[in-house]
């Protein structure tokens, strides 16, 4: 090998060399400081569980259930069940009121035909002016040409 080669391979370990002692430099060898990342790091878990813990049901709520027997409670979780679904159940107790704004179509059940798509009304004016812009455009593009 030429001189040149071995001064460049030579280049080449001290930069190896000094990049392994670098990275071994970056980990720490205190047993102190690996302690205190640790503990650095189970805070930081800690925290993002407090935060999500604060998406929870508050403590308050849980204590309010907590003096409701079983029996009230399942009679509530019966009563939820059984509670009717849909548009019609939408602010009604039970069937003691009339719920308005319900079209009822061929069947009596509350529910109603579909409406066919269509287009808003005015498409119409917004598609004639659209047209009548493309007229403009051409015309003037035309006469940009011709001159």
């Amino acid at each position: 090998m030429t001189k040149n080669a071995d001064d460049e391979i030579a280049a080449l370990r001290r930069e190896v060399a000094e990049l392994k002692s670098a990275v071994k430099g970056a980990e720490p060898t205190d047993p102190r400081e690996t302690a205190r990342r640790i503990a650095e790091w189970e805070n930081e878990m800690h925290q993002m569980r407090e935060g999500r813990m604060r998406l929870a049901t508050p403590p308050s709520v849980i204590r309010d259930f907590a003096v409701l027997d079983d029996r009230m409670v399942k009679e509530i979780a019966l009563r939820d069940a059984r509670a009717p679904t849909g548009p019609s159940s939408q602010g009604v107790i039970r069937s003691s009121q009339t719920v308005s704004g319900v079209h009822v179509g061929g069947k009596s059940s509350g529910w109603v035909d579909p409406r066919p798509l269509s287009n808003p009304p005015g498409t119409n004016w917004v598609d004639a002016i659209a047209i009548a812009d493309d007229v403009r455009q051409r015309a003037e593009l035309a006469r940009k040409l011709k001159e």
